[in-house]
């Protein structure tokens, strides 16, 4: 075999580089650069400018938010010596000076990573212990960043304390976790803590644009905020998507299009979910079956169906409040939310919720999906046609409707009433249906407000048991077969039953007494007292 069908007699080809993700390519090399998070930079700067640095720095928040970029800006910042090799810290690292390029490019001797996810014993806390003694070899600072440090052993972490509440000068410690609850105490209140917050929607779709501006790739608007919606506040994950969507568009010859990026994430399209959520209201079974079969046949997964249904529901309570609109929301979408938002009330818009939160946790868990995410939606549609219990119960309780019941042996009992008109007749119901503690308990601290049917407002003579009201509504339920709307409040209300007993027997006992007889006899006898006084007061009578 000749050298010249090896290869060996052409010219070298220069070496390609390695593609590199946009999430890494696009990582914030300065503070400015950094979004989302302009309080952590104000505060870092002013602490930088007043030579007040802490010496230990924890950085928690979601994934992606860019807590190990901003652990590597403050290296940065910290020993910066800028152009000349004269600088100090600065807020605003130059990035061209030695100790800026060999941070960014991990190579730093005295700025050491670790993860602590797999460095998590004693022994490698140890070594850090060990090294921290000495001084930087050509830096300003020694800096360790440990990223997961909730993933430290507790033995690793007692070991870093003493170490941690008293570096050397020359050591700062950057600590990032995503679980700061697993910290312990005492290593937290060791160190100057920055939440590093979720990034707004509005803000990763800009940031998106500028990125895929930078790389050449035409995107629509839409397919951004769909990208940034999906990325839950992570830039890290909305790049990352971003990229499979290049990628996809790449193999279709175009940009990246709002409905590609469905497609990809399996996301429903707005528009077929605003006409699935018209049929459910409109209570058309056939039509919404029909809709969410035509979604699922285009690989949309029926959870998602539901999620995105979930979503519509809480931006039509969103309008209802008069909030501004969603980032991302198309015109036709913010009126559609808008006509629902007037024609629906909230105690429906409750029940939509509930009623789709149920389905989507049991689409979840269930061994035929789309067949529960059928029965899900009917489930809906039938609620939808049910009215309000509270409505229903103030119809009942007015006479406005009637129920119809098979008739009935006579019977020498007489039926109760289907409501109890009054505080003492609801206790007497209470005492009829061996809630005896309740009915004690109604009649000794309830002062009622507002006693309407089944909507009953009362003040409380003193604290009630924490679970009062629940054992109270679920009582009523049972006895009356409705659902009752009960709720405490500040005012004062009327006496009590027993507090306007005690008032009617005081009354009772003045008259007695204020009577001839027993004034004179109480005159005659100063130390008498009167017992036996409501006998008395009916023999009189």
């Amino acid at each position: 075999m000749s050298d010249s069908f090896l290869g060996l007699d052409e010219p070298p080809q220069p070496k390609q580089e390695a593609y590199r993700v946009l999430a890494r390519k696009y990582r914030p090399q300065t503070f400015s650069a950094l979004i989302g998070q302009d309080a952590m930079v104000q505060t870092l700067g002013n602490a930088i400018k007043r030579d007040r640095l802490a010496h230990a720095f924890l950085l928690t928040g979601v994934r992606g938010v860019g807590k190990t970029s901003t652990a590597r800006l403050i290296a940065k910042a910290l020993n910066c010596i800028g152009p000349d090799g004269q600088g100090g810290p600065t807020i605003d690292p130059c990035g061209v000076c030695e100790p800026c390029r060999a941070i960014a490019e991990g190579r730093h001797i005295d700025v050491i990573e670790m993860d602590a996810a797999s460095h998590t014993g004693i022994d490698d806390i140890r070594e850090i212990i060990e090294a921290s003694r000495y001084s930087a070899v050509s830096a300003r600072y020694k800096i360790y960043i440990i990223d997961e440090v909730h993933m430290l052993s507790k033995a690793a972490f007692n070991g870093l304390l003493k170490t941690l509440e008293e570096p050397p000068a020359h050591v700062k410690f950057l600590f990032a976790t995503t679980e700061v609850n697993k910290v312990p105490v005492t290593v937290l209140s060791r160190c100057q803590r920055f939440d590093l917050r979720r990034i707004p929607a509005e803000m990763l779709a800009g940031h998106f644009a500028r990125v895929a501006e930078a790389e050449g790739v035409e995107a629509e608007p839409e397919a951004l905020a769909l990208i940034a919606r999906a990325a839950e506040g992570s830039a890290r994950d909305g790049l990352s998507i971003l990229d499979q969507a290049i990628a996809h568009a790449g193999l279709e010859g175009g940009g990246v299009r709002a409905e590609a990026v469905r497609q990809m994430l399996g996301l429903s399209d707005r528009g077929a979910i605003r006409t699935l959520f018209g049929l459910l209201l409109a209570g058309d079974a056939m039509g919404a079956l029909a809709a969410l079969r035509g979604q699922y046949d285009l690989g949309v997964d029926p959870q998602a169906v539901l999620r995105t249904l979930l979503e519509t529901v809480h931006g039509v309570t969103l309008a209802k409040l008069g909030t501004d609109a969603t980032a991302g929301q198309s015109a036709e979408e913010m009126k559609a939310l808008q006509d629902w938002a007037a024609g629906l009330s909230f105690p429906a818009l409750h029940r939509l919720w509930q009623l789709l939160l149920r389905g989507h946790d049991e689409v979840a868990k269930a061994a035929l999906p789309i067949e529960a995410c059928e029965m899900a939606l009917l489930r809906v549609i039938h609620a939808s046609q049910l009215p309000d219990p509270g409505e229903l119960a103030r119809q009942l309780a007015n006479g406005s409707v009637s129920v119809s019941a098979p008739a009935a042996a006579p019977s020498s009992k007489p039926a109760e009433p289907a409501m109890p008109a009054s505080m003492t007749e609801l206790a007497a119901r209470l005492e009829a249906g061996k809630r005896f503690q309740l009915a004690q308990q109604v009649r000794d601290y309830l002062r009622p407000v507002r006693f309407d049917g089944s909507e009953f407002e009362f003040g409380a003579a003193r604290e009630l048991p924490h679970d009062f009201i629940r054992e109270l509504g679920a009582a009523l339920r049972d006895i009356t077969g409705v659902n009752w709307r009960l709720k405490c409040v500040e005012d004062a209300g009327a006496p009590t039953l027993r507090e306007e007993a005690a008032a009617n027997e005081a009354a009772e006992r003045a008259a007695v007494l204020a009577s001839p007889v027993v004034a004179a006899a109480m005159e005659a006898f100063p130390d008498a007292e009167l017992i036996g006084w409501n006998n008395l007061r009916s023999k009189q009578a």
